[in-house]
């Protein structure tokens, strides 16, 4: 008989006791048996998140040295993943404290679960909970795909009870569905945030995220709304302009956050944005994103590479009164709206299969 576990996973916590899987510094990760209420799944790709993908990437071309190979970064990035799991029983980026998600095939289903969720064993699915409480063990690293932070391996994971999951559509190639639900949760997030008439700033506008926050946010605003969308690179640049999603697409890399302060106060004719949403995947952009925005507006924080310290005492010490979501990468219904953006705008899933498919 499978042992009872708990709705949350915390049977699975190892140090310390009490706490929930995210924040636990170590879980159990053995495969060998699963609880009665988890399900059990064949890892093929992990997607790590951005923030913490461009972090493991920073850190391993500063391990290999100056003027490495592309092999020997590899081979470091595939040491840092490994020690993660080694040290957690997750992947769990040390600096970042950030995941990402995974898509794998159902192995196993639980006792306890059987005949009450919608899944089967065999089923392909994407995890949509954070690879910093996943359970995972990782046998091979068979490929790092860097350009889309996607790595595949040989591996198992387990999914808690309370894990929430999509099931692999077939209209839709497996690893564009996979990068898409990595970011699900920020142009659900948008749809809500947004109305007609207002202005929107998109930090990050030209990635994964900024993109299809870009395409919402204009279906909300509409004519008479303004979406500026703030990229870092000439290549994103070019794609958002190609994709004629923002009233204005401007370069901001290299700029400070009171210039880029000054460039949304000169396009809003000093009314500033109505709604800021940060998709930036580095760190200390949080000034530039309150900066952005009016008294009253809201600040989206979906970048898991924001801290709250740093927004909370810098808007205040700014003075200014802005109300700010940090970005919770769930809300109800993310997975289905996300995969629907896809199939409804054509320039958008063009893209997204010449990135990530």
């Amino acid at each position: 008989m499978q042992k009872k576990g708990n709705k949350y996973g915390t049977h699975r916590v190892i140090e310390p006791k009490g706490v929930l899987p995210q924040p636990a510094n170590k879980i159990d990760n053995n495969m060998d048996e699963i609880y009665d209420n988890e399900i059990l799944i064949d890892v093929q790709t992990l997607n790590i998140d951005s923030a913490s993908f461009t972090d493991i990437h920073n850190y391993a071309k500063q391990q290999a040295g100056e003027g490495a190979s592309t092999e020997k970064v590899m081979e470091e990035i595939k040491k840092e993943m490994l020690l993660n799991v080694e040290l957690q029983g997750k992947h769990r980026n040390r600096r970042t404290g950030s995941g990402g998600m995974l898509l794998g095939k159902v192995a196993k289903i639980g006792d306890a679960l059987k005949g009450k969720i919608d899944l089967k064993e065999g089923d392909r699915i994407a995890t949509l909970v954070s690879l910093s409480l996943t359970p995972l063990r990782i046998d091979e690293i068979l490929e790092i795909r860097p350009e889309i932070d996607q790595v595949d391996i040989k591996g198992q994971a387990i999914l808690f009870e309370s894990g929430i999951y999509a099931k692999i559509p077939t209209d839709l190639p497996e690893k564009l569905v996979l990068s898409a639900l990595d970011v699900a949760g920020a142009p659900a997030q948008t749809a809500k945030l947004c109305q007609y008439g207002q202005n929107v700033v998109i930090l990050g506008a030209g990635g994964k995220s900024g993109m299809m926050c870009c395409y919402e946010a204009k279906k909300r605003v509409g004519v008479t709304g303004k979406v500026i969308g703030l990229t870092n690179s000439p290549k994103s640049t070019n794609r958002l302009k190609d994709l004629e999603f923002c009233d204005v697409v401007v370069s901001v890399a290299g700029k400070t956050p009171v210039e880029i302060y000054e460039l949304v106060s000169e396009l809003t004719n000093g009314q500033m944005a109505d709604v800021t949403i940060n998709c930036v995947n580095v760190p200390d952009q949080e000034m530039t994103a309150v900066l952005c925005t009016k008294d009253d507006g809201t600040v989206y924080f979906f970048s898991m590479a924001t801290s709250f310290t740093k927004a909370s005492l810098g808007a205040e010490g700014i003075g200014a009164d802005v109300n700010m979501i940090m970005g919770n990468g769930y809300t109800k219904g993310h997975a289905e709206f996300t995969l629907q953006e896809l199939r409804e705008c054509p320039k958008l899933r063009k893209i997204f299969e010449e990135l990530y498919a």
